[in-house]
């Protein structure tokens, strides 16, 4: 029974962790965020507006409005408070939003947005993967492929995948804001150390990395293989060789999700290991939606 509803501060972390953790599987971006940037929202890199129900000191239910105007969800129960809530507490507009497929399409059917501005809207299917139960391409095990992290030199390359990426899996257009996002995106990975670039007799042929990343689990994310090298397992195993490189390093779990329409990559992720264990719903809002 819902209490109390409040905008989290600094000093809530373990209550809001303790709801999290429990849900990791579609909670990786609400800790990650949380765990990079805390609970102060001053428009930065990672930061949100959490509005949090409690009963009594135990938290039941998250909205997170964040930096970059996407709304995180991970609320069972008093969604429309939290979200109204959390998006008048900063004013700012609505430019997607991430979570378990039910309750963002709640707040979808309350938004009645147009569908002209909808550049994503997609129940893409979410996996798991203890990461003990890796299934390692042989092309990894016998050198034949090498994956690295990436590295100042793969920048531009990087970056050039990266709209790509967006423009295919995103339905973005290609345009000097998009450039410069993807630049500054992948700076960001270089410097956390969350991309990595795979190589087939030293020529870069895929990349992959993590969109959350920390002790307990990673999220699979920025998988890309430009259109005239796929098909030769360059994506499997440029993901295996990021996952191995963190399991070495103790994580346990890796999350990812896919559009439920990509096909290979839904079979890749299969003989890596990854077991289907629900839906995600990714929605993308371009312009986004101002809230009265």
């Amino acid at each position: 029974m819902t209490e109390s509803i409040r905008i989290l501060k600094p000093g809530d972390e373990q209550a809001l962790e303790a709801f999290l953790l429990p849900r990791i599987d579609t909670s990786m971006f609400l800790v990650g965020n949380m765990r990079s940037s805390g609970l102060e929202d001053n428009g930065e890199t990672y930061q949100g507006t959490y509005a949090a129900a409690f009963s009594g000191e135990r938290i039941t239910s998250v909205v997170a409005h964040c930096w970059n105007n996407n709304l995180i969800i991970q609320a069972p129960n008093d969604l429309e408070t939290l979200w109204h809530k959390a998006v008048q507490t900063t004013g700012r507009p609505i430019g997607g939003m991430l979570g378990p497929d039910e309750q963002v399409s709640k707040v979808m059917a309350a938004l009645d947005v147009d569908d002209s501005r909808l550049k994503l809207n997609d129940n893409q299917k979410l996996y798991s993967l203890e990461l003990d139960d890796l299934v390692i391409p042989d092309e990894l095990e016998t050198g034949r492929f090498i994956g690295r992290p990436i590295e100042a030199r793969d920048l531009e390359l990087i970056t050039k995948w990266i709209i790509s990426f967006r423009i295919e899996a995103m339905n973005r257009k290609d345009s000097l804001k998009l450039r410069d996002e993807c630049r500054t995106h992948t700076e960001r990975r270089l410097h956390e150390g969350r991309a990595w670039i795979l190589e087939d007799g030293g020529k870069p042929v895929s990349t992959s990395g993590f969109n959350a990343a920390f002790k307990e689990a990673v999220q699979v994310g920025g998988v890309y293989t430009p259109p005239e090298l796929r098909a030769r397992r360059y994506g499997r195993a440029a993901v295996a060789a990021t996952l191995l490189d963190v399991r070495a390093e103790g994580v346990k779990k890796a999350i990812l999700f896919t559009p439920s329409d990509n096909f290979p990559a839904q079979r890749a992720y299969a003989a890596l290991g990854f077991q289907h264990i629900g839906g995600y719903r990714l929605v993308l809002i371009d312009p986004p939606v101002e809230v009265a």
